[in-house]
């Protein structure tokens, strides 16, 4: 999972070294199209959607991969 969202990343704002513990706003500094791109590609890749209410709650990329376990089980 860590490697589709580094390539979501990637694909949406070119932006690499993505961790575990890389907080999308804070060390990334992506707005709120970045975040709509990825979220887009997470879902694509996934067959899931992501509710507003919930991407808020989704601040690093540990938040995701937890996240997508707990909908993908």
């Amino acid at each position: 999972m860590l490697k589709d969202i580094q390539a979501a990343v990637f694909k949406a704002t070119g932006k690499k070294n993505v961790t575990m513990d890389t907080d999308f706003i804070k060390d990334l500094k992506l707005n709120s199209f970045d975040i709509a791109n990825i979220t887009v590609y997470i879902e694509a890749r996934y067959r899931i959607t992501i509710p507003t209410k919930d991407l808020r709650k989704l601040r690093t990329v540990r938040d995701v991969i937890n996240y997508l376990n707990a909908k993908t089980k």
